[in-house]
């Protein structure tokens, strides 16, 4: 990955991110939890750090007509309360379309993330996916295996799919979550939800 812009000091990140991690033990939970059946997946029962886990089938992501990603080796970052999101390995994705921005965001699990602009033909995306370049590492949940990979927003594409299912966005437009028919919440996002 080229011409990024610059990260936080790692050293300075993880004393920023202390306070956060030291409280997501007190987050709230909804008073009413969807009950998960045979073959279904409860957010409440995700852990928290997060945890990384191989993608159930192959993920693909469409714009414009292309497929911009195609994975069988994808990997998902499963968190309390969110929707699984799916990481591609660069390898697996159009990245002649993705031009990093200047938005930088911060995770108190895995650090710092950049952001790309999907760009095609008469069309660009802003902050359409995001990556890890240099992704904390100090928990031992091994996320220094998806530094570069890539992780699409999919309200900001035409369609990802997770094996034949389309998936819909993580409600609230923040958070780059897959929602799958397995999946059952409440999932953060919506207003309300903010202290989960």
């Amino acid at each position: 990955m080229s011409d990024l812009p610059p990260l936080p000091d790692k050293n300075w990140l993880l004393a920023q991110v202390g306070p956060s991690r030291a409280a997501w033990d007190r987050a709230q939970r909804p008073a009413r939890i969807e009950p998960a059946g045979p073959g279904d997946e409860s957010v409440w029962d995700y852990p928290r750090p997060p945890e990384l886990r191989p993608a159930p089938g192959r993920v693909r992501v469409v714009h414009g007509g292309c497929e911009i990603a195609s994975s069988d080796r994808a990997l998902r970052m499963v968190e309390t309360a969110g929707a699984p999101v799916y990481l591609l390995p660069p390898e697996d994705v159009r990245m002649d379309l993705l031009v990093p921005n200047d938005h930088v965001t911060v995770c108190e699990w895995k650090g710092a993330a950049v952001h790309f602009d999907l760009v095609m033909p008469g069309a660009r995306v802003a902050d359409a996916a995001f990556a890890y370049p240099d992704p904390l590492d100090d928990l031992g949940q091994g996320y220094g295996r998806i530094a570069g990979w890539i992780a699409f927003y999919p309200a900001r594409v035409d369609a990802c799919f997770v094996g034949d299912e389309q998936v819909r966005p993580q409600p609230g437009g923040y958070y780059a979550g897959w929602v799958t028919d397995a999946i059952k919440g409440p999932i953060k996002g919506d207003p309300g939800t903010e202290g989960w």
